[in-house]
């Protein structure tokens, strides 16, 4: 949420400060501060400036093309895209999956989110925990982190790269694979490949256990500072298993109001629609869903990711992580678990969940069994909603009687988490920033508050209605001539171009 003061002078007679670009996310995105002449701050907000016209551009293109096309959204969490596709296209088959299909697809879904939670806790991540938010920059990377702690440093290396193995034997590559179709899976684990993960995965279980004995530990070392930065209340999203247990790969919406009450439970994902709307900002090419019964963005804004999953779930389904869970939930009375940087604990539990469930998976004879397709009546609508490593991703497509992709619309996990982010970082800015001779280390930490949701921004950039342009004429002297602009509607107007421009 953008913050002004009732008071606050006009935005030309404020101080700009723009962080641009954001460092250690995926994809670009700036954020911009407006500042009055005592360094108050008036306003605070995150723009994703990238545009990526997935929705539009699929369409046209035969259903089957999308779950490997939607990928290439993406380099860090291809395998979301994909999985969410194919189980929207599944939709359209009116298919149930065999038990090897889907647990194939499980597998590799739980080798997504642990290999992508490992490489942002411990590459993008662990240099400001490690070393302190305002720590000197030449030091507060991932060379530093090697440097100062070698084993850490490779045990996330290798906890990525067995993920990414995972990967690998499902869909076929560890980067935009193929492995997941409409109707199934293109193949099962041969011996060998179930032989060669079985090797190392009691290892990982145990590197795992001890990144949330980690991320406990500084907790417990930065007990007052971590529970209070970027603090703030917020509604939640998330799918549930029928009986509530955390399932990150399919299950009912789950949603709570910032209270602690139930909006909704166990909605059928299928209707997301009847609960979950869009809106857009002038500033940004990332929208704002919301809850429709609580009004407009303004009001229904809402978080999604590993803080809300493993705080709004039953229990999960693994022992080791749901007792992590449970110590997570009952830390300093609870307070971690409403805290912005609970999310890097929270996704240590979920790494050590995914690595439980491979564990589990690996010793069921169902992955390498030969039933992989499975057919059915053929639908117009399809709706594929997973627990991405980032929060829940919405695919949502129609075709039409030639196979061909008509409608597309994606809500992914960072665009759920857009007005949080917004909130954190107009926290963190009041709590740390105002009133302050601004320093590297002080701008730092609202990058600090953006990373806790380990925001994929290239994800994120869809827009809806036309994209805004400005457009000025400048003269020789650079004086402005004319200006032209296209709102969100697509409407053009003519400015009167004052005497000189901001």
């Amino acid at each position: 949420m953008a913050f002004a003061l009732e008071t606050a002078p006009h935005p030309e007679q404020l101080k700009r400060v723009a962080i641009d670009p954001l460092s250690r996310v995926e994809g670009h995105g700036k954020v911009t501060l407006l500042l009055d002449d005592d360094n108050r701050v008036q306003q605070v907000r995150l723009h994703i400036v990238e545009f990526r016209g997935f929705e539009k551009f699929i369409e046209g293109r035969p259903y089957w093309e999308v779950p490997v096309m939607v990928q290439r959204l993406c380099g860090i969490c291809p395998v979301s895209h994909h999985l969410a596709a194919a189980k929207a296209m599944d939709q359209m088959l009116g298919v149930t999956l065999t038990p090897t299909a889907e647990k194939i697809r499980r597998l590799m879904h739980y080798g997504q989110i642990l290999q992508s939670h490992a490489l942002h806790f411990f590459h993008l991540s662990s240099p400001d925990l490690l070393f302190g938010f305002d720590a000197d920059v030449a030091t507060r990377n991932v060379v530093g982190v090697i440097a100062a702690q070698p084993q850490t440093a490779k045990k996330g290396v290798l906890l990525r790269k067995y993920g990414q193995e995972v990967i690998r034997m499902t869909a076929g590559k560890r980067v935009h694979g193929t492995g997941a179709i409409p109707g199934g899976v293109n193949k099962s684990l041969t011996a060998e490949e179930r032989a060669a993960l079985l090797a190392e995965i009691y290892q990982i279980v145990a590197w795992s256990r001890e990144a949330v004995h980690l991320i406990k530990g500084l907790f417990e070392q930065h007990l007052e500072q971590f529970n209070a930065f970027g603090r703030f209340s917020a509604h939640t999203l998330g799918l549930v298993r029928a009986d509530g247990a955390m399932d990150l790969y399919h299950g009912g919406l789950r949603a709570r109001s910032s209270s602690g009450s139930t909006l909704f439970d166990h909605f059928d994902t299928g209707r997301y629609w009847e609960v979950i709307s869009e809106d857009v900002k002038s500033w940004s090419y990332m929208k704002f869903p919301f809850f429709k019964s609580l009004g407009n963005s303004a009001a229904g804004w809402y978080r999604v990711g590993p803080l809300t999953r493993v705080t709004q779930c039953d229990f999960i389904p693994t022992p080791l992580a749901d007792r992590e869970r449970q110590d997570f939930l009952a830390f300093d009375g609870g307070s971690a678990a409403g805290a912005t940087l609970g999310y890097h604990w929270a996704r240590m539990i979920e790494m050590l969940h995914a690595a439980e469930a491979i564990k589990d998976l690996l010793h069921d004879d169902d992955i390498v069994g030969t039933e992989l397709m499975a057919t059915g009546r053929r639908q117009e609508r399809g709706v594929g909603v997973i627990e991405a490593p980032r929060g829940t991703l919405i695919h949502h497509y129609r075709v039409d009687e030639n196979d061909q992709v008509i409608r597309a619309n994606l809500i992914v996990s960072t665009t759920h988490n857009n007005q949080a982010m917004n909130e954190a970082i107009r926290v963190v800015a009041l709590q740390y920033l105002d009133g302050k001779e601004l320093t590297e280390g002080l701008l730092n930490h609202i990058e600090v508050a953006i990373r806790a949701f380990d925001p994929c921004l290239s994800c994120a950039t869809h827009a809806l209605g036309q994209m805004p342009l400005e457009v000025e004429l400048l003269g020789a002297d650079g004086a402005a001539l004319d200006r032209v602009t296209r709102d969100m509607r697509g409407v053009c107007r003519r400015d009167a171009v004052p005497a000189s421009l901001p």
